[in-house]
Formats: C-alpha cells, structure tokens, sequence
C-alpha cells in the first residue's frame, strides 16, 4: 500500500476527471437524525419553558462531549466527503494521511463516517497495527437507525446537537486536513479560517489536499478577496494546498509540533474517571 501511495500525485483525478469516472458515488451520511431536537431550536420562538430546558440540555451535551474527549491526546481533524469509496484516490490519499499523521503522534479525528472519514481512520488504524500509539476518534451527530460509525474508530462519540459536535472536531486541534468534500467540508473549512482569523483559536496549520479539486477556489481567496482587501496576506500564511503527504506532514511539523511543542507519548498528568465518560487515551 504505502509503496502505491508514495505517487499520490499521479493518482489524484484531474479536473477533466472530476466530471467523469473519478466522481463521487456514495450517499449522503449523516443527513438525517432521529431526534428532533436541533430543528426545534431553529424553528423560531419556543415557550420559555421549552428553551430553558433546551439550554440546560446543550450545556450537558458540551459536558459530555469535553469529558469524552479530554484524555484523547493531540488531535489532528480531517475533514472531507461522505461519498467517494475505498477504491478512490482522495480516498487512498486520505488512508495515508490517517496513517502518517498517526506515526508522529496525532489522534486522528473525524466524522466517524464512510469515505474521506472512513479513510482517515482506517489509516490510524493501518499505523496502529505497525506500533503507533495514536487513537482514532469519531464525532457526529446521532445517526439514524440505518447508518453505522465506520469500523475503523476507537471511539465513536455522538451528540444531538450539530453545533456540539463542530465545537468537538475544533476544540482538541492543532491542525487541519481539508480534502475533497461538499457543503459541509467548505463549512468546516472557511469556520476553522474565521475562528483563526479572528484570533479564537491559535493559528493552526490548514492543509488543502487535492489541488485539481481546491485549486480554483484557492486561486479565488488569492487574487480576488486578498486583491478587494476583504482579507489580509497573514490570514493565509498557514495554508498550504498540496498532493503530497510529504509536504502535508512537514508543514503540519513545521506550524503545529514544533510551536506548541508537542510530544509522542507525554504521559498524563492527571487520571480520567471513566464514570464521567473520561477516556485515558488507551485502545
């Protein structure tokens, strides 16, 4: 595998291709959700009643959600689509990813989903099975009875609230992996560049792999909204649009290990209590 995935650029589609056989051909995930709980809350004006009790309902699920996480260890999130199989490029460039971010220390933290998801963990899991200490992380929201987390997480952590769950996939990041997706992974995107813009959270390193797939709309950010002054040149010193794994991981070294001083194995300094849902961060 690794062999096959050192000449990830002559792999990836071109943008002629992304018009034919190299589409995306899975379903959307994750779209519906048994519980009606977050399309209440943005149906307008509820009694007071109903939204105290709603307000208290989310401050439990960021409980939940922080001491579920706390103990993971520094994490790397990959974001991207749903929809492209195991057989796809971005997905195998997405496997190698998971595997090397894994090999210098990261947790690997996704939507717990299929595609570029599935592949980002399975990759976690391929280092795994070499020594890597890494864990790999799911978050989402509940899923509806019929969609399962891939089989590739160590732990799956759901919440009823999408707002939660994107405060999750942010919080313990000290770096981004954006590769091919929809609306949601530009959502996750341009939300991770305004909270770093804006000085909400430390300048973490954001790689864009696919330059086919980003590339006009990263030539868009460049030279039309840096050019009109609606962003500033500091805004993108830590981006980095890129097909190589290489490259990804240097300047993730470089901007996010290095700065923060993060290290392989920094042993705990406190001891998780499982009955608050802590994880230690063991397999």
């Amino acid at each position: 595998m690794s062999s096959q995935l050192s000449s990830s650029q002559t792999l990836l589609p071109s943008v002629d291709d992304l018009q034919g056989v190299a589409r995306a051909e899975g379903q959307p995930w994750g779209k519906g959700t048994p519980n009606p709980a977050e399309p209440l809350l943005l149906s307008g004006p509820r009694s007071r009643r109903e939204e105290f009790f709603r307000v208290l309902r989310i401050s439990v699920e960021f409980i939940r959600g922080f001491r579920a996480l706390h103990f993971v260890g520094p994490c790397v999130t990959v974001f991207g689509s749903a929809r492209f199989s195991e057989t796809h490029p971005y997905y195998i460039l997405a496997r190698e990813m998971g595997k090397r971010l894994a090999n210098i220390g990261f947790t690997v933290l996704t939507g717990g989903g299929p595609g570029i998801m599935e592949a980002a963990n399975r990759g976690c899991r391929d280092a795994q099975a070499e020594g890597a200490q890494a864990m790999s992380i799911g978050c989402n929201i509940e899923l509806p009875h019929e969609q399962k987390p891939n089989p590739y997480v160590d732990k799956f952590v759901e919440f009823r609230y999408f707002f939660v769950r994107k405060v999750m996939l942010v919080k313990y990041s000290y770096a981004f992996v954006v590769m091919p997706g929809g609306f949601g992974t530009l959502d996750e995107l341009f939300e991770a560049a305004t909270l770093i813009q804006t000085g909400k959270i430390q300048s973490f390193p954001v790689v864009l792999m696919g330059k086919a797939y980003w590339g006009d709309m990263f030539t868009f950010i460049q030279e039309r909204m840096l050019r009109a002054g609606t962003i500033s040149p500091e805004d993108l010193k830590l981006f980095l649009l890129t097909d190589s794994p290489e490259e990804a991981i240097a300047h993730i070294e470089a901007h996010a290990v290095t700065p923060f001083k993060l290290s392989r194995g920094k042993p705990q300094t406190k001891r998780p209590f499982f009955w608050l849902g802590e994880h230690n961060g063991k397999r």
